[in-house]
């Protein structure tokens, strides 16, 4: 039995981590701390979660993570970067769901994010939590920066394509779409339901944070230079991302179906379905699986692919709990068999 503890369980990703980890067979839930409701029951903000879980909300400068084998951070990014290191100091292990760790050069992380890092030697240390490709260094990690959601979805779709080398590195493209949680639980214009609904809209065209995350991943499965051009987009609905990727084919005679089914024959969380088929959002809706199509239109030399994620699960939540069951030896989709909510 692995005991955990959660520091920020109050968002949408907070609750949805709280949700798996509260009914996961060798999980128990010690310590969920938020400076905002410290006192306060996670059953009354998180009714949902009534008859689950009677923990009240402590206070993170109160806390004590001694009775805690691994502390997942559910936080906004800035939080992890100033408490991780004592954590560490004390031997437990850490999983963080912001993008405080996602990025090994400090410098990018702080052009980004636009101020310093409060723990810069912690970066190269951390071990990126895509279990498909760091499953060995997850295993031995004592920090692991789960990846953002886009990335989740955009890498997985292009992993078989790099590793096999049969796609040109500096044209690629995302075209994205998320579902509204994935802009966080805050009270925004942009997220507001008339604001957001009945619309779809891009953003961050110019330049999304997300960008150097996915271009670092991608690097990491070629010799070559990877430039991707990336835009993501609003979509009227709660929860879910949908890539559409494009890249120009360097070999003709490739069998995609092939490579893709082949690739991930033996990976648990991600689903490449049958030629001619395509992911849709509702199909993975609360489930940690990602479901890929890939297709060859017209038979020219572009490749397209479809990658479809629950934002909140695979691209957050449930892929945090994947790395934990991996860091504690447990079988990969221990409480992550859920099957995907229809309709």
């Amino acid at each position: 039995m692995v005991r955990v503890g959660v520091v920020g369980g109050t968002g949408y990703t907070g609750v949805e981590l709280l949700r798996l980890l509260l009914r996961h067979p060798e999980a128990t839930v010690s310590l969920i701390t938020s400076r905002g409701e410290a006192g306060r029951r996670l059953d009354d903000l998180s009714p949902s979660l009534l008859g689950v879980c009677d923990l009240t909300f402590t206070d993170p400068a109160e806390a004590d993570y001694s009775a805690c084998d691994i502390v997942f951070f559910a936080t906004p990014h800035n939080v992890a970067m100033l408490e991780v290191p004592a954590l560490i100091e004390q031997g437990i292990r850490v999983i963080d769901l912001s993008a405080d760790f996602r990025l090994r050069d400090v410098a990018v992380w702080e052009q980004w994010y636009g101020e310093n890092h409060a723990a810069p030697e912690l970066c190269a240390k951390a071990v990126y939590g895509l279990p498909e490709v760091n499953r060995d260094g997850i295993r031995a990690a004592q920090l692991v920066a789960c990846p953002g959601c886009y990335p989740t979805a955009v890498q997985l779709g292009f992993l078989p394509l790099l590793e096999a080398g049969v796609i040109e590195t500096s044209g690629l493209i995302a075209s994205c779409g998320s579902g509204v949680s994935g802009a966080g639980r805050q009270a925004k214009l942009g997220s507001l339901l008339t604001e957001a609904g009945e619309s779809l809209a891009a953003y961050g065209v110019t330049g999304h944070r997300h960008l150097p995350e996915m271009e670092q991943g991608l690097s990491g499965m070629t010799d070559e230079a990877i430039q991707l051009t990336f835009v993501p987009h609003l979509v009227p609905m709660s929860r879910g991302i949908h890539a559409t990727l494009f890249a120009r084919l360097t070999s003709s005679d490739v069998d995609l179906q092939s490579l893709f089914e082949t690739r991930f024959a033996a990976e648990p969380a991600v689903v490449v379905l049958p030629q001619g088929a395509h992911p849709a959002t509702r199909d993975v809706r609360g489930a940690n699986t990602c479901q890929l199509s890939v297709a060859q239109p017209q038979g020219r030399d572009t490749v397209v692919v479809m990658s479809a994620i629950d934002n909140l699960v695979k691209g957050a939540a449930g892929q945090a709990v994947q790395c934990m069951n991996i860091l504690s030896g447990y079988r990969e989709t221990m409480g992550l068999d859920g099957i995907a909510l229809a309709p």
